[in-house]
């Protein structure tokens, strides 16, 4: 495929731009914190006449993804969901078509990105939890299938994770869990399998959190009183469970508006450096967290010295 920048075509370009964005959620549809991604580029693609063609295209091959780009029926495209090893932002970059991504791995330095500190937001909620006297902190990430798959916000979370448990001489434990209910209440259950005295957890499955919270329900753990959870999370996701969650908040519609602003730079200017734009918004303080209370039973018993005494 030849690609062109807008100023090229005889005309002024489509006036649409492509969202590549393969669902996460199981069965293949759209998550609500995805949905909120999508509203958030649409919107923004309005305030500058764009009208917003999605892909859930996850691959260079995929038949939506060639039309989307080899009709040239969009004058740039926005990729999520990046893997460190992409090909569809491989192909994109090889031929030379505008595109910006919310996400990024080594490839897509060649043109403009959005993202959190993914990392960065993991290791701060750690040491949010060690701070309030906590030693035993889980790691709830997302699906087995995202994390093989090198999708890098699973990735980055637990590498900033593991390394901040290191730092603090504490015992990392991750676990990866499926975007529902029902995978939440079993990632409870592993983790209280593996450890009883565990008294926290940092998660950022939002999907999974209201069965993080059944689970631990269910196995009499009250949160925050005798276990602490704090998470990576869009706002709604953290104040509808109960109680409302700590969380380092994902902007979804920010991030949207900067990745459409950023598409906008590139059409407009095409040979410019591309800005690289990474966000780490702080921890917000809600109800799911305190200080850290060991579970009964879980302490070593004190040693008295033996004294012998004579009545």
């Amino acid at each position: 495929m030849a690609a062109r920048t807008r100023s090229e075509d005889s005309g002024s370009g489509t006036h649409t731009l492509g969202l590549l964005y393969p669902p996460a959620g199981r069965g293949r549809e759209y998550t609500t914190m995805q949905l909120a991604f999508v509203g958030g580029v649409a919107e923004a693609a309005t305030t500058h006449g764009y009208d917003l063609l999605l892909s859930p295209g996850h691959t260079h091959e995929d038949p939506s993804f060639l039309r989307m780009v080899g009709d040239r029926r969009v004058d740039g495209v926005i990729v999520m969901e990046i893997r460190r090893e992409d090909d569809r932002v491989e192909r994109l970059a090889e031929e030379g078509f505008p595109f910006v991504a919310i996400g990024r791995n080594h490839r897509a330095d060649v043109s403009g990105w959005v993202d959190l500190d993914f990392a960065g937001l993991a290791g701060g909620c750690v040491q949010h939890l060690a701070d309030l006297g906590h030693t035993r902190i889980a790691f709830v990430n997302r699906s087995e299938q995202l994390f093989n798959s090198g999708y890098g916000f699973a990735r980055l979370g637990d590498e900033g994770y593991t390394e901040t448990m290191k730092k603090l001489l504490l015992t990392p434990r991750a676990y990866l869990c499926g975007d529902d209910l029902a995978s939440g209440e079993e990632a409870v259950e592993r983790i209280l399998q593996d450890d009883p005295a565990t008294t926290s957890l940092v998660t950022q499955n939002e999907a999974a959190l209201e069965g993080v919270y059944r689970g631990l329900t269910r196995h009499g753990r009250s949160v925050p009183r005798d276990f602490s959870v704090v998470g990576v999370s869009a706002g709604p996701w953290a104040e509808q469970v109960n109680p409302p969650l700590t969380a380092a908040e994902i902007p979804a519609k920010e991030m949207s508006r900067v990745a459409v602003e950023l598409m906008m730079q590139r059409l407009r200017s095409p040979e410019a450096p591309p800005r690289h734009v990474l966000l780490k918004p702080l921890i917000t303080l809600r109800a799911s967290t305190g200080r850290c209370r060991p579970v009964p039973g879980s302490e070593p018993e004190p040693e008295f010295p033996d004294f012998d005494l004579d009545f």
